[in-house]
């Protein structure tokens, strides 16, 4: 028997992917089948490239629902245990960026999670892994693609 992989996720996360993963089932089921359907009333499936264009988004639907089910089904919800002294899985950190003074504020999250427009940032990424462990008024180096870039942890929050 293997062990399973946990899957840390913060309650939005968790609660993202299943609504996604709920839309997804109801677009599978409704939309592309109908779709399938009335490509296939048009005849010759051979050459028929509304139904092979149809199938191909069944595919990939359906891939992403196995996907999401596997997430879902290995998760972990993080609780907050109000222990705002160190960057764990779903803590807002408050950085400074210490060549330009800019601040940033992000939140650490898991990969599946991640969405840089939401500034959540990956706990994978060159930025997470910096963050994890540590502590408000520590400094690090994130060793980005871009180059290496200095910050200073102004504050945790969760």
């Amino acid at each position: 028997m293997t062990k399973r992989e946990v899957i840390y996720l913060t309650k939005e996360g968790y609660e993202s992917l299943k609504k996604e993963l709920d839309t997804l089932r109801k677009k599978l089921m409704y939309e592309i089948a109908e779709r399938i359907k009335e490509a296939r009333e048009l005849g010759d499936l051979s050459e028929n490239s509304e139904y092979d264009e149809a199938k191909n988004e069944q595919g990939k639907i359906d891939s992403r629902i196995k996907q999401l089910e596997e997430i879902l089904n290995n998760a972990e919800i993080i609780e907050d245990n109000g222990d705002n002294s160190i960057v764990r899985i779903g803590s807002k950190v408050l950085l400074e960026n210490l060549e330009s003074k800019e601040t940033m504020e992000v939140r650490v999250v898991n990969t599946h999670e991640a969405n840089i427009f939401e500034n959540k940032i990956s706990v994978d990424s060159p930025i997470g892994k910096a963050l994890l462990d540590r502590h408000v008024d520590e400094e690090l180096l994130v060793r980005a693609p871009s180059g290496n870039i200095k910050y200073k942890i102004l504050a945790i929050t969760k």
